[in-house]
């Protein structure tokens, strides 16, 4: 296990140090599953355009073929023959290499996805260093990826034995069949051939895939002194403080909101301002806010009061010098002392109005 600082690296790497490695063109890539995918989308286009792939190329043999003697000898008119048939063989390949070229850039999307680093393009000169060029040769991942290779070899290898010996009758006889039969057999044979690589490519494939992903990841594991330090580092950065802030704001304004419903009033603006205040003599010296916001806070302040019995108090003024001057949490100041015990003494009496069934007071005049 790869070791920094004596610690081993044992955590999953995180998103931040993906992402670096990322610039560095370091991504998980397997070539495995590229070539099952350029095979796999081959033998699609030539099962689905094969026959008129075969026609159109025996065609092209039997016409070249049949040249009369005065184009064989006219270096001109045999140049332009030779131009057409090599265009008329692009012009039908090209379906089958153009689904390849496809597939080729497309199969990146399902590992890695597409990723352009600089940074891999430059050059480095310790790469020219022959003692670490010697240690990559005997590494554990040149080992790995060649003991991958002769075993794809072999799987190959039999493959085609195998093909061979249950096939072989039928090779041999395709020099006593009539032409047309020949070619329709041996385009079977090929057909079974591809087939077959095909389906040992896509196993090949669904083995490496994982194995690519978990030599990623294990690469790039981290000590936890790294992450440690990561974090130490990403909290310094403007964008990781923001987030922060936000998400303490987020944590405030939902305790605040608890609050609401154990305030005694909410003075509003009464749309615009929303201030809730909360007094008990026994505890406190002077009346807190508990909660307070504007607009779409203030909407939510208001409605939360409705739903649980505070009573609302329509006061601009107040609702501004609170708003503005007191925080969460804080005493109303001096200065506003007569105006919050008239708002108090208004709510009080109409609790003890609405507890005796007597007619509510009318609200103060608030200056």
């Amino acid at each position: 296990m790869a070791e920094s600082d004596g610690q081993e690296r044992t955590e999953r790497p995180t998103p931040k140090r993906l992402e670096e490695a990322r610039k560095r063109g370091q991504v998980p890539r397997s070539v495995d599953l590229s070539s099952a995918g350029v095979m796999i989308a081959a033998a699609i286009t030539l099962y689905m355009l094969g026959d008129s792939l075969g026609s159109r190329m025996a065609g092209m043999m039997r016409d070249g073929l049949v040249i009369a003697g005065a184009e064989s000898v006219d270096p001109d008119r045999l140049t332009t023959l030779l131009s057409q048939s090599f265009a008329a063989a692009l012009w039908a390949v090209a379906p089958v290499f153009l689904a390849t070229m496809v597939a080729a850039l497309s199969t990146p999307l399902l590992i890695g996805g597409w990723n352009f680093s600089v940074e891999a393009l430059a050059p480095k000169f310790e790469r020219l260093d022959p003692v670490a060029g010697i240690g990559r040769m005997f590494s554990s991942r040149t080992l790995v990826e060649l003991g991958k290779g002769i075993a794809k070899l072999s799987l190959v290898g039999l493959i085609a034995y195998f093909l061979l010996r249950s096939d072989l009758a039928a090779l041999l006889s395709l020099g006593s069949v009539a032409t047309s039969a020949g070619i329709v057999a041996a385009g079977g044979l090929c057909a079974k051939a591809l087939l077959t690589l095909v389906c040992a490519l896509a196993m090949i494939a669904a083995i490496d895939v994982p194995y690519q992903l978990w030599r990623h990841s294990t690469e790039l594991k981290m000590s936890r002194d790294e992450i440690r330090r990561e974090m130490r580092e990403s909290e310094g950065s403007p964008e990781i403080k923001g987030r922060i802030r936000s998400l303490q704001q987020a944590m405030a304004r939902n305790r605040m909101m608890q609050d609401v419903p154990l305030a005694d009033v909410v003075v509003t603006n009464p749309t615009h301002y929303a201030v809730a205040l909360r007094y008990d003599d026994s505890r406190m010296r002077a009346p807190i806010v508990v909660a307070k916001g504007v607009d779409l806070v203030a909407a939510r302040i208001r409605e939360l009061a409705t739903e649980h019995g505070v009573p609302l108090v329509a006061a601009p003024p107040l609702a501004r010098a609170l708003h503005g001057s007191v925080d969460i949490g804080g005493e109303v100041p001096a200065d506003l002392y007569v105006v919050v015990a008239q708002v108090l003494t208004y709510v009080y009496q109409v609790r003890a109005a609405r507890d005796s069934g007597n007619t509510p007071p009318t609200p103060p005049v608030l200056t």
